[in-house]
């Protein structure tokens, strides 16, 4: 099977890549709250809803027959740390627009994820061209612990609001923060401008 064709993440094309308060890491840390989420994938199942057309459930085979594309980003953590050069595999939320598209209405997406985990996005970044669901990291698939078996990935934001163990989207008229907007981290998270808390 052809690897697909890889979109460059604009924050990789800077000529200073790590943002302010940042420092890299050679390693892919492991952080989240509570236990790592194991999936079967037999089970797992990707649910679009709200205010959609029409609503879709996909199975893990449904979703991996869907078109792939490659992602090169960096990634950038709230708690200070970046890690460069990293390669996403997975369907671009390009893809999952088209293939349930949201009402006009609809501006925002608030993406749940196993373990009652969420986190909302508005459309303008949610819908860029390097934001994907991914299944892989580097070649390899991702790890329980790194969100298997499909994990958003939203590279130009800090790395929170890439959720990890992904189960549904839900499109909406209006904003609502998710599980670490409500608990005081930024409501947005852009590493440039340092969105880490909110007000």
């Amino acid at each position: 099977m052809p690897h697909p064709e890889v979109i460059e993440s604009p924050d990789t094309k800077r000529a200073q890549r790590v943002p302010p308060g940042q420092r890299l890491v050679k390693e892919w840390p492991v952080l989240h709250s509570g236990t790592a989420q194991r999936i079967d994938s037999a089970l797992w199942r990707l649910r679009i809803f709200g205010r959609v057309e029409k609503e879709r459930e996909l199975t893990l085979k449904e979703f991996l027959a869907l078109p792939m594309v490659g992602v090169h980003s960096d990634m950038h953590c709230v708690t200070t740390w970046s890690l460069l050069d990293n390669l996403w595999e997975g369907v671009g939320t390009a893809e999952i627009r088209r293939l349930c598209p949201p009402l006009p209405s609809a501006k925002f997406v608030m993406v749940h994820a196993a373990g009652n985990w969420t986190t909302n996005l508005a459309f303008e970044d949610f819908f860029q061209d390097d934001v994907l669901l991914a299944v892989s990291h580097n070649g390899r698939p991702l790890s329980p612990e790194h969100g298997a078996p499909v994990r958003l990935v939203v590279p130009r934001l800090y790395f929170w609001k890439s959720a990890k163990w992904v189960t549904a989207l839900e499109y909406a008229d209006g904003d609502r923060p998710g599980f670490w907007e409500s608990r005081g981290y930024h409501n947005r998270g852009d590493p440039w401008t340092e969105e880490r808390y909110s007000d």
